[in-house]
């Protein structure tokens, strides 16, 4: 799994989160809701610290990750963290890789 993050989500999350040293935004799969690749379950966020990160990307200080336990959810796809300017949060994209 490969975790990008685009400069204007990225930009939404310094704006909204002011995070300690070692610890980062956490992706995860959580029941309810749906992304374009499964029903039933969509993208959860927190703040918390990697353990077993499957996929880590740190953006001018900031750090993105997802876990191995989580790795059911992301198997198969590299994960896109755009922004909805409308919504003004982040949306996910997923590709095959």
């Amino acid at each position: 799994m490969k975790l990008t993050v685009t400069p204007e989500a990225l930009d939404w999350f310094k704006r909204e989160f002011d995070l300690e040293p070692g610890r980062g935004i956490e992706f995860f799969g959580k029941a309810y809701g749906s992304t374009q690749v499964h029903d039933g379950f969509s993208v959860g966020m927190s703040v918390d610290q990697p353990e077993n990160p499957i996929a880590k990307e740190e953006i001018d200080g900031m750090l993105f990750f997802a876990e191995e336990e989580d790795d059911w959810f992301f198997k198969g796809y590299d994960l896109t963290v755009d922004y909805n300017k409308e919504l003004d949060e982040p949306k996910y994209i997923f590709t095959e890789n």
